[in-house]
């Protein structure tokens, strides 16, 4: 784990309320990790096309 990783952690705690309880903390950590997938696949430029995705959903 990066620094950078570890003190975003730390962070994302931080501003959590003091009464936060582990499901909050591990919840929190779970949303910063999924964003940080997803900026890394679009910076990899793993995406689809809006157009190709409302087709798809619209044949379903």
């Amino acid at each position: 784990m990066s620094h950078a990783v570890k003190q975003d952690a730390i962070d994302a705690i931080a501003k959590l309320p003091d009464d936060a309880s582990m499901d909050d903390i591990m919840y929190r950590l779970y949303v910063l990790e999924n964003i940080r997938r997803g900026q890394a696949d679009i910076a990899a430029g793993k995406t689809h096309d809006l157009t190709d995705v409302r087709k798809a959903i619209a044949e379903w």
